[in-house]
């Protein structure tokens, strides 16, 4: 039986948004909002990997669960494996759930379909993807695309390949890659000793250095692609959204844990 972890890797040293996990969104700070959406979907036990003592105050006061990380780790996946190490050093967890601490609309459900991947063998890590609505978000180069394919009955599929340009050529569907990740223990433990490779480093993605040392990625699909927050406009936006389903009587409110 699966047994899940769910990290939220989040720092102040973002150089489009400064202090971002700590940005008020409707009267609560952006990670609180990661935080929330993770608590509710219920797929395991949830923790931040704060990189801040800021970060670590605001969730622990707000009644979650976070561990500081060294400040210096070059990327979220080391993050969440030393946190899942401080957390769970037994192992009892063998799946580690990586979740963004910049996507606020993320729902529960998106969250949930994650673990769609993780029951089959074939895959190491579990990832999301959503279909691409726009010729905006086809050219922009923000927006990470996945060569994968899905037959009519399919759950998953493998991805093959992760770029910012529009990927593949041809008619169909264009996948959009949201950057959660299901890992199994073992896989993110090879993968944060390797060092970077080639194609990462070309094209400034992470999961292509797993890639490229074959490790196999699954993708589940959702219908809409919930947006990052990085720029100042992000955060408006996700102002807005929350002020929407404030109004419309759907606002999502934040959840402690023991």
């Amino acid at each position: 039986m699966i047994s899940p972890l769910v990290i939220i890797p989040a720092r102040l040293a973002s150089t489009r948004l400064p202090g971002k996990p700590l940005a008020e969104i409707a009267g609560r700070a952006m990670i609180l909002r990661v935080l929330d959406v993770a608590l509710a979907a219920d797929v395991g036990p949830v923790a931040v990997a704060a990189a801040d003592q800021a970060i670590y105050d605001v969730v622990t006061q707000a009644g979650g669960r976070a561990v500081l990380t060294d400040p210096g780790l070059p990327s979220g996946s080391d993050r969440a494996w030393q946190a899942a190490q401080v957390l769970d050093p037994d192992g009892a967890h063998d799946v580690i759930i990586n979740l963004q601490g910049d996507l606020p609309t993320l729902s529960p459900d998106a969250l949930r379909a994650v673990m769609r991947v993780m029951p089959d063998p074939a895959y190491d890590i579990g990832t999301l993807i959503a279909p691409v609505l726009s010729e905006e978000e086809k050219q922009a180069s923000s927006v990470v695309k996945v060569a994968c394919h899905f037959e009519a009955d399919t759950l998953c599929a493998p991805a093959l390949y992760f770029s910012r340009t529009p990927i593949p050529w041809g008619e169909g569907t264009l996948w959009h890659h949201i950057g959660i990740y299901g890992w199994r223990r073992e896989a993110l433990k090879r993968f944060v000793s390797l060092p970077e490779s080639g194609l990462e480093r070309r094209e400034n993605l992470e999961q292509l250095r797993a890639l490229e040392a074959g490790m196999r990625i699954g993708c589940a699909r959702i219908e809409v692609a919930p947006f990052g927050v990085d720029t100042p406009a992000d955060l408006e936006r996700a102002r807005r959204h929350f002020q929407d389903e404030h109004f419309q009587g759907t606002h999502f409110q934040g959840t402690t844990q023991a």
